[in-house]
């Protein structure tokens, strides 16, 4: 959904995509480095229960994945180009896992709110394809849009307040040094 614009009046445009693509500690700290991106909050998309835990997530029990909602200014960052840093820095060939993080929360997701939103999804899924970026089979689940819960505060910024622990270490910032890699030209000043 693109809204002309924001709410303090700058006449900014702004769209909204809520996606999936394993722990959100990680897709946050790659999304919030792109210039465009205006916010990214992590939170549960996708589920049956209203306003879910973290550790109510965790049970896989609740049809939530760990998801992150992105409002963006598509004059600035193209939402084409947006999910081509999404379908690249996660793998989307594997079913309900990424890396050592495994169940359903950890899914790749596109939570689309507009017929446009999908089908812009669908045409990288084909580019990436055509350029064998992965070697399996897409998987990503397409749902539409119905609720994005918050998660909780300690969730929030957790690369950027954590670098010295383990899983930040070991895991997300080699993620983010080969994001920061391939994107260097879309990378926020």
């Amino acid at each position: 959904m693109t809204v002309p614009e924001d709410a303090s009046g700058s006449g900014a445009a702004r769209e909204t995509v809520t996606l999936a693509g394993g722990c959100f500690w990680c897709t946050e700290a790659i999304f919030s480095q792109l210039r465009g991106v205006q916010s990214v909050e992590p939170g549960y998309s996708g589920g049956t229960v209203p306003n879910p835990s973290y550790e109510d997530v965790c049970t896989g029990r609740t049809g939530h994945a760990e998801a992150i909602q992105v409002v963006f200014d598509p004059s600035v960052l193209s939402l084409r180009d947006l999910l081509l840093v999404f379908f690249s820095t996660h793998d989307p060939t594997t079913l309900n896992r990424q890396g050592h993080d495994v169940g359903t929360q950890y899914r790749s997701a596109v939570f689309y709110r507009t017929p446009q939103q999908r089908a812009a999804a669908e045409e990288v899924i084909r580019q990436i394809t055509a350029d064998r970026l992965w070697r399996g089979k897409v998987v990503t689940e397409f749902t539409p849009f119905q609720a994005f819960y918050p998660a909780e505060e300690y969730h929030r910024n957790y690369f950027a307040r954590n670098p010295a622990q383990g899983y930040c270490q070991m895991v997300i910032e080699p993620k983010v040094a080969k994001f920061r890699k391939q994107f260097v030209a879309q990378l926020a000043a």
